[in-house]
C-alpha cells in the first residue's frame, strides 16, 4: 500500500525543465561537433544575407523568382537561428536546461519554418511550370501580387497548422523523466518523456506530414513532370537544355531537403539501435540547406553571379 502511495505521489510531479543532452551516444566527444557547426551557421547566415542584398541592391533581380528566393533565405535564416544558438550553449557552455515555455516554443517554430520552406518551393516549383510551360502568361499569372498571396497563404497555413503540436505537447504530463537525448526540442523526442498516452501527439504529426509535406512534395513533382513533358516536345536540343537549366539549382534543392526528410522519417524508427543517426540528420537537415541553397542558387545562376559581382565590386571601390 505504502509503495503504490509512493507511486501515485510520484506520478503527480511536473518536472520544471527539460535536458537536452545532445547526441546520443558520443556524449563525451559530441564539443567536437561544435566548430563544423558554429562554421555552418555563420555560412548560413552569411550567405543568405548576401544573398537579400544581392536582390535588394540589382534592379533586373526584383522579379518574383527572386522575391521567392529572398523569402527562401529569411527562413532558411530563421530555421538556423531556432536551434543552432542552443546547440551551441550545448556544447560550449554545457548548457542543457531549456524551461518548458521556451522548448514548446522551439517545437512550434521548427515545424512553422520547415514548413514554409516546403511551401516556398512548391511556389517556385510553380514559378517554373508557368515560365516553361505557358512562357507568354507569365508575366499575367506571376506578379508580384501573385508573389504577396503565396507567401501570405504560406505563412498562415503554417502557423495556424502548427499550433497543435505544442498545444497537444502541453497536455501531456511530464513526470520524474526529464532528460532529452537530442539537440533540440522535437516534438516525439519531447512527448515520449511524458508519463501519458502520447497516441494524439503522433497521430497528429503524422497528418501533417502526409497533409502538408505530403502535399507540397506531390505538387512539385506534378509540377515537374508536366515540365519535363513541355520540354521534351521542343525540337531544338538547345532550347530544352536551357529551360532545363534554369530548374537545376531548384531540383537539387529539392531533392536534398526532401531526402532527408524521408530518411529522417525512415531511421527514427531505428532509433533504439542506432540512436544518433535520426538526431544527428534532424540537426544537419535544420542548419545544411540554409548554408546549401544561396551556394547552389548562386553557383547556377548566371544574373545571381552578375549581381554577386556588381556588389562586391561596390564594396571595393568603396573602400
Amino acid at each position: 500500500m505504502f509503495q503504490n502511495l509512493k507511486a501515485s505521489n510520484i506520478s503527480k510531479i511536473q518536472v520544471s525543465e527539460f535536458i537536452l543532452m545532445g547526441f546520443p551516444g558520443i556524449h563525451r566527444w559530441q564539443n567536437w561537433l561544435s566548430l563544423p557547426l558554429a562554421l555552418l551557421y555563420l555560412l548560413a547566415l552569411s550567405a543568405n544575407i548576401l544573398i537579400l542584398i544581392i536582390i535588394y541592391q540589382e534592379p533586373t533581380l526584383h522579379q518574383p523568382m527572386y522575391h521567392f528566393l529572398g523569402i527562401l533565405a529569411v527562413v532558411d535564416m530563421g530555421l538556423a537561428t531556432t536551434i543552432m544558438p542552443k546547440i551551441l550553449a550545448i556544447l560550449w557552455f554545457n548548457a542543457k536546461a531549456i524551461s518548458l515555455p521556451e522548448c514548446f516554443l522551439q517545437m512550434y517554430a521548427i515545424h512553422c519554418f520547415v514548413g514554409m520552406e516546403s511551401g516556398i518551393f512548391v511556389s517556385m516549383a510553380i514559378d517554373r511550370y508557368v515560365a516553361i510551360c505557358r512562357p507568354l502568361r507569365y508575366p499575367s499569372i506571376i506578379t508580384d501580387s501573385f508573389v504577396v498571396k503565396a507567401t501570405v497563404f504560406m505563412a498562415l497555413r503554417n502557423t495556424i497548422s502548427t499550433i497543435p503540436v505544442p498545444v497537444l505537447a502541453v497536455q501531456r504530463h511530464y513526470c520524474s523523466q526529464n532528460q532529452i537525448e537530442h539537440c533540440l526540442c522535437s516534438n516525439l523526442g519531447v512527448t515520449s518523456l511524458s508519463c501519458d498516452d502520447r497516441t494524439i501527439n503522433s497521430i497528429y504529426q503524422l497528418f501533417l506530414a502526409w497533409t502538408f509535406m505530403g502535399s507540397d512534395l506531390g505538387l512539385i513533382i506534378l509540377s515537374y513532370a508536366l515540365i519535363l513533358h513541355s520540354v521534351l516536345k521542343l525540337n531544338s536540343a538547345e532550347a530544352a537544355s536551357k529551360a532545363l537549366s534554369t530548374c537545376t539549382s531548384h531540383l537539387i534543392l529539392i531533392l536534398f531537403f526532401y531526402t532527408v526528410v524521408i530518411v529522417i522519417s525512415i531511421t527514427h524508427s531505428a532509433a533504439m539501435s542506432v540512436p544518433i543517426i535520426p538526431v544527428l540528420l534532424n540537426v544537419l537537415h535544420n542548419v545544411i540547406p540554409p548554408a546549401l541553397n544561396p551556394m547552389v542558387y548562386a553557383l547556377k545562376n548566371k544574373e545571381l553571379r552578375q549581381g554577386l559581382y556588381k556588389v562586391l565590386k561596390v564594396h571595393i571601390k568603396s573602400n
